[in-house]
């Protein structure tokens, strides 16, 4: 006599149901880290505008910023540092 197979086989939608949670929880964790991203980069803006700012007028013209020139500055940079860091990435 054979002994009767007692391990229940495995269905097939497991491991696709498996699969798929894998991909949202990717998914969701580049949200997570873009969104945590995004929030320091917005936090490093601000306390560069607020350092920028505390400068007096011939501390700004010694590194060549002019006090209207703080906003357009800072974006001017952060277009920079964007590209620089895709570019290697790529």
């Amino acid at each position: 006599m054979t002994m009767p197979n007692i391990i229940p086989s495995r269905s097939t939608a497991a491991p696709a149901t498996q699969r798929g949670i894998g991909i949202f929880l990717v998914r969701l964790s580049r949200h997570v880290d873009r969104w945590v991203s995004a929030a320091i980069a917005c936090h490093e803006l601000r306390a560069a505008l607020f350092a920028l700012r505390q400068l007096s007028d011939r501390e700004l013209r010694d590194i060549g910023l002019y006090r209207g020139d703080i906003g357009v500055g800072l974006a001017a940079a952060a277009r920079c540092r964007l590209q620089m860091q895709q570019t290697k990435h790529s």
